[in-house]
């Protein structure tokens, strides 16, 4: 049974409690009224009871977070951590030093409106992403014993793109694969980075940290086992996951004008196929999107982004009829999963498409 006590102006409790056979009671004072004072004893009492971790010393929110963001995604992908590292961010200007014990729902809901303006649904829902996983574990460290984050309402100001603006369709991919071919013979390689990530689906990391040894001729396949860091120009890189490592087989046609590629390319202290003498050693990915962006201008094709070309290639895979575990393989996802939540749409119009091919399957 807790003890009740007043100190001062406040109220504070003691509960009793033995670890390892010492005495080591709990006690937590400020609080205005002796009726809150009991309410909380009595919830840490029914803690107690259940077993669970109790820790009633008060700790920042952002302070927590961080820790947990170093502890459990610092060996993550480069990448993923930053956008980790950016959430923590966000959560230190919004909620300062302000305990993560004492945030409710309310509190979270207002971060959340606060972080949405300007952003898309997208965007705030990755955020909320990481802090849940985050309090979920703060709940079984003791911390807190209520999920603030449950039942929060992602609003966001900016339209997300839809999924259909992220890719081109299979006609207009057709268009682009033939254009880019006429376009080859110009002083620019970009041309050929375009081309090789419209029939590969490779992360731009992947595409310009290719070397002519990830090439394989005879067999007309590229061995995928490292990535450049496009962004920084540190060097070399680790591919995003294990399943990122692969080797995926390329059309002939392609892998002969890459063979004259690699014949004429000049030296460069790192052999890379896209080198650029500049801070980031490779064609940026900036430089990438201008051309891109002329180049469907010319063809009256709506814009997308060079990373919309993996998502191109993976639509139209699927739209023709490729196993999805086969295109989640080829793409390198960790999990098919991941491949269903971002090609569901595409999923869903090919289930319409069947849907009429199964009733008219005996229709003369």
């Amino acid at each position: 049974m807790a003890s009740i006590t007043k100190r001062g102006s406040t109220w504070q409790y003691s509960i009793n409690r033995y670890v390892d056979g010492a005495r080591k009671p709990i006690v937590k004072g400020g609080f205005r009224t002796k009726a809150e004072a009991t309410a909380a004893a009595m919830e840490i009492e029914l803690q107690l009871k259940k077993g669970q971790q109790v820790i009633v010393k008060e700790k920042a929110f952002s302070e927590y977070f961080s820790e947990w963001v170093e502890l459990y995604k610092s060996n993550k992908h480069k990448t993923t951590y930053q956008r980790y590292k950016n959430t923590v961010e966000r959560v230190k200007e919004y909620f300062k030093d302000m305990p993560i014990q004492k945030i409710t729902r309310a509190d979270y809901q207002k971060f959340i409106n606060w972080y949405g303006e300007g952003k898309s649904r997208e965007t705030v829902k990755k955020l909320n992403t990481h802090i849940r996983a985050c309090i979920r574990d703060a709940m079984e460290d003791g911390y807190i014993h209520l999920d603030f984050t449950r039942k929060a309402e992602l609003t966001a100001s900016k339209t997300a793109k839809k999924s259909s603006e992220k890719h081109l369709n299979y006609m207009d991919s057709v268009k682009l694969y033939n254009e880019l071919f006429k376009r080859l013979e110009h002083s620019t390689d970009t041309y050929h980075l375009l081309l090789l990530g419209l029939v590969s689906g490779l992360r731009y990391g992947e595409l310009v940290g290719l070397t002519p040894n990830c090439f394989d001729f005879k067999k007309n396949e590229i061995n995928v086992y490292q990535a450049w860091d496009y962004k920084e120009g540190s060097g070399f890189a680790d591919l995003k996951n294990t399943h990122s490592e692969r080797t995926i087989s390329i059309d002939k046609k392609v892998m002969n004008e890459f063979k004259k590629l690699i014949l004429a390319l000049p030296e460069n202290p790192y052999n890379l196929i896209f080198y650029r003498p500049s801070s980031v050693k490779v064609i940026t990915n900036e430089g990438a999107n201008k051309v891109l962006r002329g180049l469907l201008a010319d063809l009256e094709i709506n814009t997308i982004t060079a990373h919309g070309l993996r998502h191109t290639h993976a639509s139209v895979l699927l739209y023709k009829g490729a196993n999805i575990h086969s295109v989640s393989k080829r793409l390198g996802h960790a999990d098919i999963q991941t491949t269903l939540n971002h090609y569901s749409h595409v999923l869903k119009e090919m289930e319409q498409r069947d849907e009429l091919i199964a009733v008219n399957v005996y229709v003369q």
